[in-house]
Parts: C-alpha cells; sequence; structure tokens
C-alpha cells in the first residue's frame, strides 16, 4: 500500500478541484494511460486494488506505471462523537486527482490486453475515465 514515509505535519486542509491537472496530462512512459475525466481523491487501497487488476489481467507481460501519488491525510472523527472538539485523527491518504490526469501506464503489451486492463482498472477508482494512446514524434 502506498504510504508517505514521513510527514510534516499529520492533518491537512481539504483544499479545492477546480480545473484542470496542471501536469501529467500525457503517456510518458508507456504506450496507453488511463486519464481522469473528472476530479476526485483516489485512496491508496483504490490505486492498490487497480494496480493489482491491472496486473492479473495482463499476466506476467507489460509493465505498469502509477504516476499518482496518495500524500494528502484524510481525517475522521469517530462513530458517536459531538461536533467540536478540535479536528479528528488521520484516517487514510488519498491523492487528489484533477480531471486531465493521467494516473496509470501501461506498456510492453498488446492494444487489446493494455485497453481491457485499464478498463478492469478504471472499474476499481471513483472517477470517470477514458485511455489514451501514446502520440509518437515524428509520424
Amino acid at each position: 500500500m502506498l504510504v508517505p514515509k514521513r510527514v510534516k505535519h499529520r492533518r491537512e486542509h481539504r483544499g479545492k478541484m477546480r480545473g484542470e491537472a496542471k501536469g501529467g496530462k500525457t503517456v510518458a512512459f508507456g504506450e496507453f494511460g488511463l486519464q481522469a475525466t473528472t476530479s476526485s481523491w483516489i485512496t491508496n487501497r483504490q490505486i492498490e486494488a487497480a494496480r493489482i487488476a491491472m496486473t492479473r489481467y495482463m499476466k506476467r507481460g507489460g509493465k505498469v506505471w502509477i504516476k499518482i501519488f496518495p500524500h494528502k491525510s484524510y481525517t475522521s472523527k469517530g462513530v458517536g462523537v459531538r461536533m467540536g472538539n478540535g479536528k479528528g485523527a488521520p484516517e487514510g491518504w488519498v491523492a487528489p486527482v484533477k480531471r486531465g490526469k493521467v494516473m496509470f501506464e501501461v506498456g510492453g503489451v498488446s492494444e487489446e490486453i493494455a485497453r481491457e486492463a485499464l478498463r478492469l482498472a478504471s472499474h476499481k477508482l471513483p472517477v470517470k475515465t477514458k485511455v489514451l494512446t501514446r502520440e509518437v514524434e515524428g509520424e
């Protein structure tokens, strides 16, 4: 499971999810990528579930690149705890993903295997997605 080794502050502001991703909008490493078309927080468990879905479908072939990391903590109060009395305890880790961000990339497999692997991964994620193909310079 992906978690930061250490952080300066355990509790963070939630922040805003407005607009598009600033960078990471193109396929850089593999031949195919899974791009978010909506914005959301993606937990480290969802990232891991998507990774497992892809690698199991591709068996031992190909390579998967995970281009997002859950560096943001989220908190929650216990069940039955009244309002107030400060911010809750850190509950888990999320990767804030804005629309346009390429989250996963796949390489070393055929197009139909890559598309199906990315489709299976997209079912594990809370965002709408589309599959991108790498544009090769000079063609």
